[in-house]
């Protein structure tokens, strides 16, 4: 496999992540809309919110078996063949909303599905970076890969496909349809080999045994393990202040619901730059530094937001957040891929994703009931002690000395 030093990440790599901007942009052009066309379709509150519901339990049921599905056939044709069927699907919803056959239990389903369909699209996503670009360059791809899909939901998708959808119903699922289909021709026009690893017929098991392989794995190595355990109990926090965000900004801040759509998008300035200089910083500071300072950034900011009511300094830190986000993030899926054998790629991405994106649904009901119960800051400040007792937990792994032995087994 021919890979691009330097500069460049690679013309197979620009299909990549020209892939990635298209299905992000799809996604966000008619998964905005879906909202609103559950609201065109029935006013009950609990059934508007059982979307996001939809939305993120295939994460749960199915992260598992998709990444050993993602460790057994061709990754770039699992990738296109999936983008094929989540286009159909979304093309789907807008000839049905066309024909006026569409009811909310019809978009339950259909969500469900493409969500399920994402969940292997997503992880067999990242098992491909590592054979387009050098480990070196892991950090600035997946950097270029975040900002991208950042970008497309929050500043591209969104507005288009609210704009879209006051227009016709219809559009934004037959236009982001349309992206989706476009990014799956890209994929399936990516030189190189895709497959895992070939095992021979004795060393192959069933499916419920090799993940319980990619489990055991990932169980085993320290800092790989602390990585995910750390991530899943923050993002928990995160989504549970994310569901009570507009209601913070309202309520807190005085800010309208036009102005919630700004302060939001300072979050994807943030993540633009950190696409940007991400690889720069990390090799500035060094993994184990920029590990560290992510940690205490992990506390400090909920703790800012917890206690301002100035809206013009809501959005500076949420500009810094989005940067720090891209660039942490960015530096943890490098050191994945580069940690993990390329046969157990799919399942560890999987475990890690399970436990990552699977606290996204109990994280909003949690960030809920705090609210309901103790304040519209409780969120915040608890997300703020939380992030504080994870740095004594995660700090000495977040080593020189951890992450050098970590590269060293993988060899």
């Amino acid at each position: 496999m021919h890979v691009t030093h330097g500069q460049s990440l690679g013309p197979e790599f620009q299909k990549l992540w020209s892939a990635s901007t298209l299905s992000n942009l799809g996604d966000g052009i008619a998964l905005v809309a879906a909202p609103l066309l559950a609201a065109a379709l029935t006013r009950d509150p609990q059934l508007i919110a059982g979307l996001s519901f939809v939305q993120y339990l295939p994460w749960l049921l199915f992260a598992l078996v998709s990444g050993a599905i993602a460790d057994r056939v061709d990754r770039k044709r699992a990738m296109a063949y999936v983008g094929l069927l989540r286009a159909a699907l979304f093309g789907f919803v807008g000839v049905a909303v066309l024909l006026d056959f569409i009811s909310i239990w019809l978009l339950y389903a259909i969500l469900f599905a493409l969500a399920t369909g994402e969940t292997l699209f997503d992880i067999t996503s990242t098992t491909m970076v590592p054979r387009l670009v050098p480990k070196e360059d892991l950090p600035r791809a997946n950097a270029r890969l975040s900002a991208a899909m950042t970008v497309t939901n929050l500043f591209l998708g969104k507005p288009i496909g609210s704009l879209l959808f006051a227009a016709s119903a219809a559009l934004p699922f037959l236009m982001g349809a349309g992206g989706i289909f476009a990014a799956a021709i890209l994929v399936l026009a990516i030189h190189g080999a895709f497959a895992p690893p070939r095992r021979p017929q004795a060393a192959r098991s069933s499916s419920l045994a090799e993940i319980g392989q990619g489990l055991r794995w990932l169980a085993g190595r320290r800092l790989l393990r602390t990585i995910t355990i750390v991530m899943g109990i923050l993002n928990l926090m995160l989504v549970a202040q994310n569901a009570i965000l507009v209601l913070y900004v309202e309520e807190r801040l005085g800010v309208s619901p036009a102005g919630f759509g700004t302060l939001v998008a300072m979050y994807g300035v943030g993540g633009l730059l950190g696409g940007l200089v991400a690889e720069r910083i990390i090799r500035w500071l060094g993994p184990p530094t920029t590990l560290r300072l992510a940690l205490i950034n992990e506390a400090v900011v909920p703790a800012a937001l917890a206690l301002l009511r100035n809206p013009l300094l809501f959005g500076a830190i949420y500009v810094a957040f989005g940067f720090h986000a891209v660039t942490w993030g960015a530096l943890l899926a490098a050191l994945r891929q580069e940690l993990t054998p390329d046969e157990l790629r799919g399942r560890v991405a999987g475990a890690g994703r399970l436990i990552e994106v699977g606290g996204a649904a109990p994280g909003a009901l949690l960030g809920g009931v705090l609210a309901a119960r103790l304040g519209l800051t409780s969120p915040f400040w608890i997300g703020a002690i939380i992030a504080a007792l994870l740095i004594p937990f995660a700090w000495p792994v977040f080593s020189k000395a951890s992450i050098a032995q970590a590269r060293e087994s993988a060899h």
